[in-house]
């Protein structure tokens, strides 16, 4: 099954084969909210390319713009 883009987005795709259907982030395995969980857990950017060289540098900002579209879509409260 091939990856779908996910709109407005250049680096994240859905494939329902891969990791069950959450975003990916184009051509690895690594998911958005893997992402997420390491940059909560206190890794910066740079921890994260020089932890993953497969990490595209680039995708961090859709990584995070979609999380804030996500949240605000589904009005999550305090």
């Amino acid at each position: 099954m091939e990856d779908t883009p996910i709109p407005g987005y250049r680096f994240l795709v859905t494939n329902r084969e891969r990791l069950g259907g959450k975003p990916t982030i184009r051509g690895t395995r690594f998911s958005v909210s893997f992402i997420l969980s390491c940059l909560a857990e206190g890794m910066s950017y740079e921890d994260i390319a020089r932890e993953y060289s497969d990490f595209p540098r680039e995708s961090l900002a859709e990584v995070l713009r979609f999380a804030a579209e996500i949240t605000d879509r589904n009005g999550v409260a305090a």
